[in-house]
């Protein structure tokens, strides 16, 4: 993982939901690369470039340990909750650096939600018709798709609040 962003989408009470703007409360950090493995691919995507981040990415435990600081400080005492299209993906990368860099992740052993998952039971298709290009216009983000991590993170909270409002049925 080179880059990472997080975005608040909202909070939830257990009773109501309210959407936040994601782009008002956000943390990104670009790091320093921990391995010699390269996935060319991945960097095209990001527009990052390795030589850079090796001289002037954030150490991972630091970065991490900021984020946690930061998911807890906003979280007020309340359980946040980790929330991608798809989870699996991100969830993979964040736990593993939350568990390994700073000894336990803010989101718990199980804190995420899947908005794929979320959209295929909503909508009532098949798993391989609930990518996020199948969305319907309603529920597509006004942030375009750039894998840049914090722009990413800000398209998906967007998602994810007009995703949870909406009251499912054909796409």
């Amino acid at each position: 993982m080179l880059a990472f962003g997080i975005a608040i989408a909202g909070t939830f009470d257990g009773l109501h939901f309210a959407a936040h703007d994601p782009s008002e409360n956000t943390f990104y950090r670009e790091l320093r690369p921990t391995g010699n493995q390269v996935d060319t691919d991945a960097l095209k995507a990001s527009g990052l470039d390795r030589n850079h981040l090796l001289q002037k990415g954030e150490e991972p435990g630091r970065a991490l340990l900021d984020a946690k600081e930061w998911i807890e400080r906003l979280a007020f005492n309340t359980r946040p909750v980790l929330v991608g299209y798809p989870a699996v993906f991100d969830w993979m990368f964040m736990h593993w650096y939350f568990v390994t860099y700073t000894g336990g992740s803010p989101f718990g052993f199980s804190g995420a939600l899947d908005m794929k998952t979320m959209y295929q039971q909503k909508a009532r298709v098949g798993i391989e018709d609930a990518g996020r290009d199948d969305l319907p216009t309603a529920l597509r983000s006004s942030w375009p798709h750039t894998h840049n991590a914090l722009q990413d993170a800000i398209e998906q909270g967007e998602i994810f609040a007009r995703l949870y409002e909406w009251p499912g049925g054909e796409p």
